[in-house]
C-alpha cells in the first residue's frame, strides 16, 4: 500500500506548514483491473455485474488498527457486493474520497 502523490503533498504541507487537510469520510475502496499510478491515474473499475465502490465511514482504531512494521491492515471486513457478471482479474485497490471519480488518496496491489 502506498500513499498517492496528493497525500504525500497534503501529509507534508499539514506537517510543515500546518495547511489544513481533513479527509473526507467517509471513504470508498474501489478495485481496479489495471496498476494504479502515484498520481491516481490508471484506473479501470469493473463495469456492471454489481460493482460498485464500499463506503468505509469509520475511521477508528477498531476498523483500523494501529499500523506495525510499515504495513496497515483493515479491522474489520469489507465486503464488495456478490459479482452478477465477471469483474475481470482484480489486481489493485484503492481509497478514494468518493463513490466514484474523486481523488485517490491510497492504492495497493493485491
Amino acid at each position: 500500500m502506498s500513499f498517492s502523490n496528493y497525500l504525500e503533498l497534503s501529509l507534508l504541507d499539514l506537517l510543515l506548514s500546518n495547511a489544513p487537510f481533513t479527509p473526507t469520510s467517509p471513504l470508498y475502496v474501489g478495485l481496479s483491473t489495471t496498476a494504479i499510478a502515484d498520481d491516481g491515474t490508471g484506473i479501470s473499475e469493473p463495469s456492471g455485474g454489481a460493482y460498485a465502490r464500499v463506503a468505509v465511514g469509520n475511521r477508528d482504531a477498531n476498523s483500523w488498527p494501529a499500523a506495525a512494521a510499515g504495513l496497515k491492515s483493515n479491522g474489520t471486513l469489507i465486503a464488495f457486493p456478490t459479482a452478477t457478471a465477471a469483474w475481470g482479474t482484480i489486481r489493485d485497490f484503492f481509497l478514494a474520497d468518493a463513490s466514484s471519480g474523486g481523488t485517490v488518496y491510497v492504492k495497493g496491489t493485491l
